[in-house]
């Protein structure tokens, strides 16, 4: 008798393997076997039809306060999560000296767009070393897995107070970050994050180490290697075809013995530097610098709408005095034909060109539409839609804005849309030296809303796509479970074999949808935030027990914190 039988499914078991019709027994969390399964399960779901793949392993998550008060961790749970990292980018809330919270809040609600008196009220810092912050993680109960890194930014803070931002550090202080890395390690991080982007600003300016000298960076990546085990993981402006970066970034995998993960993506200005970039990581993977970019399935894009943290009208005089309004309200305000005319008759108070072009590109400013679409084609832009009847940009930006009662979105493409398709993020995501990620889940909540990423790469890259070739379902489920789940060493899960920790999606692929995104008010403090529901999945097992089934949560909690080095 197996705990658990999942019957006649169309497995998928994450190596790569061609499909086969199984089944999937599960016992003590554990899965047991996997073909033909004999016997009786004390439960049974029948899979007759359906893709039964491992759960997704997601290594670019920012949940690292929401996951000390909140279970369920959506939209990554709703989307067949079962394994999540968070603390990239930098920032994070351990360790921290007592009595200086504030400034950890404050950068990650810089750095992340995650509403500040969210985190005020919803993290109760019972913690001060980034050991005691994983036990307060590990106390917690979920319905997935979640895993730590040490963040740059709190580790200088703690290091070095109100000093924090200064680039000039002595060999003590370099010391006193690395020893305290090492602790975090040695307790149960999984890797060691830094920021080296000017994208990246708090109310201070640019986070803490944006600029930091190698050697302190070194010191820090010797601490991985001195644990013997854990990621760096980092984002970085020079990461893209800049040779000096590049180098530094290999003699640092060289030197510590630790791959080094880092945000890839394809640039206007220079749409082609990311294959300098892969071709790099490739031919240096033979010398031992494990360089692995991260690249997402679709373009890093933000969400423009009357509830959004930013839209094109944000700083125009007529909607600011709207601004407070309820949405409803606001919506039919501008709506109005006199206050409207006065709004699109006024120009942005935004005086930084770069900052104007982003709100007004009306080229690559798009639609997004019911469902959403993430590879629009040209005529979807504003630009487009203007030109077809003879309007000013600016009014179908509006009208688009003012749809579904003013719930209406456009999708503003950051970067990996410069050619206007996903061919430059089909190259990458294949690509034999990357790893898939940087869905950002639980932060951006005002803006973006990519946690939906592992369910867009069997909606749309295997089943939908129509501007471009499509990807094999085997190759899809690999690249978001045991690729992923390899880079950070995970190696009990991401496959679906025997002895494999029994984390598992259930999915009907032909019912798989994706919801347009919604914003709502269920943070701490009545904070908002972006989510995206999804259909599909007709179970997500995680540890051998449902955990979601047909979209509804069945109250299992079996998530635990997954310690580095000691799994």
């Amino acid at each position: 008798m197996h705990d658990l039988i999942i019957r006649n499914g169309t497995v998928v078991d994450g190596t790569g393997r061609e499909r086969f019709e199984g089944d999937v027994a599960v016992d003590e969390g554990r899965i047991t076997a996997v073909g033909r399964v004999d016997g009786q399960g004390r439960r049974e779901i029948d899979a007759r039809g359906d893709v039964v793949a491992p759960g997704w392993v997601d290594i670019h998550t920012h949940y690292d306060g929401q996951a000390t008060w909140d279970p369920i961790l959506a939209p990554s749970s709703w989307n067949g999560v079962t394994t999540l990292v968070m603390g990239n980018c930098g920032v994070g809330f351990a360790p921290v000296r007592p009595g200086t919270e504030d400034f950890l809040i404050e950068l990650m609600e810089g750095v992340e767009d995650i509403p500040g008196t969210a985190l005020h009220e919803g993290i109760d810092f019972s913690w001060e070393t980034f050991g005691e912050y994983l036990d307060a993680l590990d106390r917690g109960k979920r319905v997935l897995d979640i895993a730590a890194q040490v963040p740059h930014c709190a580790v200088r803070a703690y290091v070095l107070g109100e000093r924090a931002h200064e680039l000039e550090v002595t060999d003590d202080e370099i010391a006193e970050m690395a020893k305290i890395t090492l602790e975090g390690l040695r307790a149960g991080a999984v890797g060691f994050t830094t920021s080296r982007t000017i994208l990246h600003s708090s109310v201070h300016g640019l986070v803490p180490g944006t600029y930091s000298h190698p050697r302190e960076i070194l010191a820090l990546g010797k601490a991985l290697g001195d644990a013997g085990h854990g990621v760096f993981e980092m984002v970085s402006d020079g990461a893209i075809g800049q040779t000096e970066e590049l180098e530094w970034m290999r003699k640092f995998c060289q030197e510590t013995g630790r791959p080094l993960t880092f945000a890839l993506a394809q640039v206007p200005g220079a749409p082609m530097a990311y294959r300098e970039t892969l071709e790099r990581a490739e031919a240096w993977a033979s010398e031992g610098a494990q360089l692995v970019p991260q690249v997402p399935c679709r373009p890093t894009g933000m969400l423009f709408g009357l509830q959004s943290t930013i839209h094109p009208f944000i700083a125009h005089p007529t909607y600011q005095g709207l601004a407070e309004l309820p949405l409803a309200e606001r919506a039919a305000r501008l709506a109005d034909p006199t206050i409207r005319e006065r709004l699109l008759a006024e120009e942005s108070a935004i005086q930084n060109p770069i900052a104007k072009l982003m709100l007004q590109n009306w080229a690559q400013i798009y639609r997004l539409g019911d469902p959403p679409e993430y590879e629009p084609e040209h005529e979807r832009s504003v630009l487009a839609a203007a030109q077809r009847e003879g309007r000013k940009p600016e009014q179908v930006a509006l009208d688009w804005m003012l749809e579904s009662e003013g719930k209406g979105f456009m999708f503003a493409p950051l970067a990996n849309y410069v050619e206007g398709d996903h061919r430059a993020i089909q190259e990458m995501m294949t690509h034999p030296s990357t790893v898939l990620g940087l869905s950002d889940g639980g932060a951006h909540c005002g803006l973006i809303c990519d946690a939906s990423m592992p369910t867009y790469l069997l909606t749309h890259w295997v089943r939908d796509r129509t501007r471009g070739e499509r990807i094999p379902l085997e190759q899809a489920v690999r690249l978001q479970t045991s690729n992923t789940a390899r880079v950070y060493g995970f190696d009990d899960r991401g496959t679906l074999e025997s002895g494999k920790k029994a984390d598992v999606n259930v999915i009907d692929l032909d019912a798989l949808h994706l919801h347009v995104p919604e914003m709502i008010h269920d943070l701490p403090a009545g904070g908002r935030r972006l989510t995206q529901r999804v259909e599909g999945y007709r179970a997500t097992i995680c540890g051998g027990e449902v955990t979601w089934q047909d979209g509804e949560a069945t109250g299992a909690m079996p998530g635990r914190l997954v310690r580095g080095g000691a799994r």
